[in-house]
């Protein structure tokens, strides 16, 4: 196993609960959840834009027609190309907002929930398609966090935090089948977050209060560790031109003396490939 503790500051910000890095293409998209802020990052220019959203935001991403599809508090919601804003899901549930969401390789979302209190079994993992089309997959969920799929799409990777493990399914045409532990994540050593899955199949896993990112073979091997000096790591996602850069988000939500990286993004440059992101097919 080995252990890299060399990082950059992409954008030293303050967010309250920094999340959901995704690379569109040109730029990183991340979020402040609790901040409700929509941040875009360009490494080339380093133009930087921040959005101040009307609710709490769980994830963004990018769609294939052009805009943005939003994880909302209230639910999936596209902003055009013109900037227009329309919902395309919506579902309010009061103490329940969005969390983290992924776009699967059919180009569908599957976006997560979460009650405010963290509740078990107050949070749900649904698929959207382009039209609109909503499917409860899992309903009896306390953190939808992490989702990703295997290159070939066959498996999909998930997170429920306080199970304190990643588990994986069969997955086909939307469909998942046969749940079962990937990793689990040893006490001490914080909780799965976010998660990004790499070219050759590996796992990252990004660890709240665990200060770090982690990589995981196929087989569910721990065979590197990225060590950081703030401990509410969030997610992590590969972008830059090459997609070689390993971006991670963090938080300052609850802790008494943040580090002064809390709540910026981070970026390990070289960190391994990453595989292009599909783009939500609506």
């Amino acid at each position: 196993m080995t252990r890299h503790t060399t990082y950059d500051v992409a954008v030293r910000a303050e967010a309250t609960l920094g999340e959901g890095p995704t690379w569109d293409g040109q730029r990183l998209l991340w979020i402040d959840i609790l901040g409700a802020r929509l941040h875009t990052y360009d490494p080339v220019s380093g133009h930087r834009t921040v959005r101040v959203l009307d609710q709490h935001i769980g994830a963004v991403k990018p769609r294939a027609g052009g805009g943005l599809v939003l994880n909302l508090r209230d639910g999936v919601a596209l902003l055009d190309p013109d900037d227009s804003f329309r919902w395309l899901h919506h579902e309010p549930v009061p103490g329940r907002r969005a969390n983290d969401a992924a776009v699967a390789p059919d180009g569908s979302l599957w976006a997560g929930t979460m009650r405010y209190d963290e509740a078990p079994g107050g949070g749900t993992l649904s698929r959207i398609t382009g039209d609109g089309t909503h499917r409860t997959v899992l309903d009896d969920v306390a953190v939808s966090n992490g989702t990703g799929w295997s290159p070939d799409g066959r498996l999909m990777y998930y997170i429920d935090s306080p199970t304190r493990r990643v588990d994986v399914f069969d997955h086909e045409s939307g469909r998942l089948s046969d749940r079962r532990p990937f990793v689990g994540i040893e006490d001490g050593a914080g909780f799965p977050d976010g998660l990004t899955v790499d070219a050759d199949g590996c796992v990252w896993v990004a660890l709240w209060d665990g200060g770090a990112v982690r990589r995981y073979t196929p087989d569910g091997s721990l065979d590197h560790v990225i060590t950081l000096p703030t401990p509410r790591v969030t997610a992590c996602a590969f972008g830059g031109p090459d997609l070689t850069d390993l971006y991670i988000t963090t938080a300052r939500v609850g802790l008494d003396a943040p580090h002064p990286v809390a709540g910026s993004l981070l970026v390990v440059p070289g960190a391994g490939k990453g595989v292009a992101q599909q783009p939500f097919a609506g």
